[in-house]
């Protein structure tokens, strides 16, 4: 027998409601679920993504970017016609003079374009003609929070939905036993950036269900998946039906949606019991592997483990895999510590390349590595003291893109003299995420939600695909 919720003021209001709110309810979910907004807009080039996210701002200039002009430019003050007025975040807006800096360290050309690239980085070279490098990347951001939020969800403030999730809410996922969207992070010797929180991954206000979730280096990969001590399969079968259970009389009295949601999760960690820890399992990689990845692939919560781990989840077809990386924040001792994180990820990266390339998978697997802006051609503190640095520069920095249907071994966009703005072929971060939509098979004006009554998307109400990174 059915039964009857207690008779109180909250169950009163709640039931009263009811009807004009499932009414509302149903409104809004037939206008986000409209055939038009959900599922491939056109042809896509890329099945899969992965986002190799550099948290805290790597230095264009010492990396991607060079600018041997600056030598004669050394240590005079960054002329106002360059600036223009811009901001400066206040750790140099107080200093008396902003002292033009240039990388100390040498670039090569190579790959059959020549493109120049830092010393620092001898392995991304190695993949440089299957990659596209974009030098004139803007952001609206000059501080961390906002930038990196802004870059994952299209908006400075955090409370909107992650890019991974809008990608699982308009394309659903390609395997049914693992997540679709999964992120893991790492720490390298330079901790100073931004904590990275869960709120980059977060499905903001569409269901809880689009959410990321996070796998750790642990002997337990994703929290509360493992049964307790003594417990047998087939009570745990008989539990999760039973909860289901109880779920669905809940649902069918109150219509919230995320009881719905609260069932498949349920279902879903079941079969992750399963499928998780097969995954995690890297016993069976060959020596080959690890050498390609680097030492650092055989210590879990790495870098460069992760890289290997981020092969291992595309090749099961998860669809969204986002690692962050942290401690580009270089405000002091640049010449120390960028070498520091370039040991720890160039690597790597370059491996997920050739062992995506090797398996066939780069050519449907969009891979993207940058962060959230660059670095200040002038220096952070006194120019003469070894332990300089620079500060945030949003105005221009580079970032690259491969596989997926990227043009490979191309260079797109150029920043003046001094490597503070761009002036060719600019891109914003909305561009960027059309982009990476359009690549899946989503039009980025169509992909929408329709929440407290207006119509979100990820590039809000901005962003042009950028065609000429397109093969």
């Amino acid at each position: 027998m059915k039964r009857d919720l207690p008779f109180n003021r909250r169950n009163f209001l709640r039931g009263s409601g009811l009807g004009l709110g499932g009414i509302a309810l149903s409104s809004l979910l037939n206008a986000a679920d409209q055939p038009s907004a959900r599922g491939l807009h056109h042809a896509p080039k890329a099945k899969r993504v992965i986002f190799l996210f550099q948290s805290g701002g790597p230095s264009q200039i010492d990396l991607f970017d060079p600018k041997p002009g600056l030598e004669k430019q050394l240590g005079k003050n960054l002329p106002d016609s360059i600036r223009m007025g811009q901001r400066i975040t206040t750790m140099t807006s107080t200093q008396s003079t902003l002292p033009i800096a240039p990388s100390k360290f040498a670039f090569q050309r190579h790959g059959q374009n020549g493109t120049p690239l830092s010393e620092l980085l001898p392995h991304t070279a190695k993949v440089l003609d299957d990659i596209c490098l974009i030098r004139s990347v803007q952001t609206n951001a000059i501080n961390h929070e906002p930038g990196v939020t802004f870059f994952q969800t299209g908006h400075e403030f955090p409370g909107r939905p992650c890019m991974g999730s809008w990608v699982q809410y308009g394309l659903g996922s390609l395997n049914e036993d693992l997540p679709t969207f999964v992120v893991m992070t790492s720490n390298g010797e330079y901790k100073r950036s931004i904590p990275i929180s869960g709120n980059l991954w977060s499905s903001g206000f569409l269901s809880s269900r689009y959410q990321g979730v996070a796998l750790r280096p642990d002997r337990d990969p994703i929290l509360y998946l493992s049964d307790p001590a003594g417990a047998k399969p087939q009570d745990n079968r008989g539990l999760i039906d039973a909860v289901a259970k109880l779920n669905q009389e809940q649902f069918n009295r109150t219509g919230n949606p995320e009881i719905a949601t609260r069932i498949r999760q349920y279902e879903m960690a079941s079969r992750l019991q399963t499928s998780v820890p097969e995954l995690a399992d890297t016993s069976k990689e060959p020596d080959s592997t690890y050498e390609l990845y680097g030492p650092d692939s055989r210590k879990p919560g790495t870098f460069a483990a992760n890289c290997l781990m981020a092969r291992r989840l595309v090749e099961r077809d998860v669809r969204f895999v986002q690692l962050y990386h942290t401690g580009w924040d270089h405000h002091e001792e640049i010449n120390h510590s960028l070498p520091t994180l370039c040991r720890e990820t160039d690597q790597p990266s370059a491996a997920l390349i050739q062992d995506l390339k090797q398996r066939d998978l780069l050519k449907d697997t969009l891979v993207i590595w940058g962060g959230e802006f660059g670095r200040t051609t002038f220096s952070q503190g006194d120019l003469n003291d070894s332990k300089y640095g620079r500060d945030h520069h949003p105005r221009c920095f580079s970032i690259w893109m491969a596989g997926g249907g990227i043009k490979p071994g191309h260079v797109f966009g150029s920043t003046d003299e001094f490597c503070y703005n761009a002036i060719e072929n600019a891109v914003s971060i909305h561009d960027v995420q059309a982009t990476i939509l359009h690549l899946l098979g989503l039009d980025h004006e169509r992909l929408v939600f329709k929440f407290q009554g207006r119509r979100y998307r990820l590039t809000d109400v901005h962003g042009q695909v950028i065609k000429g990174v397109l093969a």
